[in-house]
């Protein structure tokens, strides 16, 4: 069932539910307010009643006149029974009534009253002293005004049900189509969409409810698959261009190799080249294998001395790079800070790419690296001065396999960075990235307290 019919069902459902319950009570509350009315009314006969015809001979002519008017305006649908203490009716009308029997009257005589109804009739009666005897008048009235009212009252209330039920089905239809109108407008623009068009978002409707909530996951969504896609996309740019430089280079180098008869120096010459190509494609793989793993392996925490894993690294660019400058300035009181826990393998796999790309577009500028204690927490900033990165490459350049537009004939496969975002990520600490073109760039890394 559709959102539109059943929100319109549960509409007219809840509608229908509330009024029954409603028209039920006020129904009831109508009928005994109804049935209370008329038994006062009775109870004021019988004591008109009881006046007129035992006070007869009491009461001055004038006043048992104007009893009388009363009492001839008022009986006029009534029945009057004046019972003596023998049960036989003395007054009024002379036909006994088989609802009115010696039980009725002696609990009448204890009790002073009685009100009953039967199918067609109310009956009232009550005890009344005169100096002639003890008496009990009963009173007996139709119920037909009585039985029209609430059947008015029931028909009503049936007809503004089914009213009520077919102008609340038509609102909440109406209703249901304009809450719908968004969710089927964003329908619409998926179904719209193709391949190319993923980095289109969705229309926001500016609603500021569920549906602007989902427009906005949905677009999140697109957002994530578009990227996916453009990695997908330079991973084959990447591989195929990656592995076939070297591949190509260590097949022409054994094709021309194997034309005649070579020198072992020009044998050691060729070797040493296509091992170079093979670690260089080993390289390539082993990156894309820690890439893969990281994200579905987690690996276990360890507490280790940060500022030794930075002079080691340090050591280590060295060994390749013997000319470039790097500055190591540790400003840490707290010595504690130094110890940080993580997956030491992982973490120092990360700076060694951030400090190697450092000398990679340094162009040959000092590097600075900086330890020092922020808030008691640990901070490595990590700086060159060199060609920096372009202002439209910094939103992408942490995304798999990107590289910067302006990175030249400078080999790098874009895994480094990435490889290090999702290292720190795992390992909770802050990483973030500012640089300007041709000024340098500056890394900045904050340490969770342990």
């Amino acid at each position: 069932m559709k959102i539109r019919n059943r929100l319109t069902l549960i509409s007219s459902l809840t509608f229908g539910f509330v009024f029954i319950i409603a028209s039920v009570l006020i129904y009831f509350a109508f009928y005994n307010s109804s049935e209370k009315v008329v038994f006062k009314e009775l109870q004021k006969t019988c004591l008109l009643s009881a006046i007129y015809y035992l006070e007869k001979d009491e009461l001055p002519h004038y006043e048992h006149s104007a009893i009388k008017e009363q009492f001839e305006e008022n009986i006029q649908n009534d029945i009057v029974r004046v019972y003596d203490l023998n049960n036989v009716i003395v007054y009024g009308e002379k036909e006994a009534d088989r609802n009115i029997n010696p039980t009725n009257l002696n609990f009448i005589r204890k009790n002073k009253k009685l009100s009953f109804k039967s199918n067609n009739h109310f009956y009232y009666g009550i005890f009344y002293n005169d100096n002639q005897g003890d008496f009990v008048v009963f009173v007996k009235t139709k119920s037909e005004v009585f039985k029209s009212q609430t059947n008015r009252l029931l028909v009503i209330m049936i007809v503004v049900l089914f009213g009520g039920l077919f102008l609340i089905f038509l609102l909440s239809r109406l209703l249901s189509n304009i809450a719908y109108r968004p969710i089927t407008n964003v329908i619409n623009q998926v179904n719209s969409m193709e391949l190319s068009s993923l980095d289109d978002p969705i229309l926001s409707s500016n609603t500021n409810d569920e549906v602007q909530e989902l427009i906005a996951t949905f677009n999140n969504l697109l957002s994530r698959l578009s990227d996916t896609f453009a990695i997908q996309k330079n991973f084959i740019n990447y591989v195929s261009h990656e592995f076939k430089t070297p591949l190509a280079s260590i097949s022409g180098n054994l094709e021309v190799f194997a034309q005649k008869d070579r020198t072992p120096e020009e044998y050691q010459k060729v070797t040493s080249e296509a091992l170079e190509n093979v670690y260089h494609i080993e390289e390539i793989l082993n990156n894309l294998m820690m890439l893969s793993g990281l994200k579905t392996i987690h690996q276990e925490n360890e507490t280790f001395r940060i500022d030794e894993t930075v002079w080691d690294i340090n050591d280590q660019i060295f060994e390749t790079h013997e000319k470039q400058e790097i500055g190591i300035d540790l400003d840490v009181k707290n010595e504690e800070l130094l110890s940080v826990k993580g997956n030491e393998v992982q973490i120092r796999l990360a700076l060694y790419n951030l400090i190697e790309n450092a000398v990679k577009y340094s162009e040959g500028n000092p590097i600075k690296i900086s330890l020092s204690e922020v808030n008691n927490q640990l901070q490595i900033i990590i700086e060159d001065y060199g060609k920096g990165i372009l202002k439209e490459d910094l939103n992408y350049i942490q995304q798999t396999f990107y590289r910067g537009k302006n990175v030249g004939n400078i080999k790098g496969s874009g895994i480094g960075l990435s490889l290090a975002t999702i290292i720190f990520k795992q390992n909770n600490i802050q990483f973030a990235i500012h640089s300007e073109e041709n000024s340098g760039t500056r890394i900045t890394l904050l340490f969770p307290k342990l």
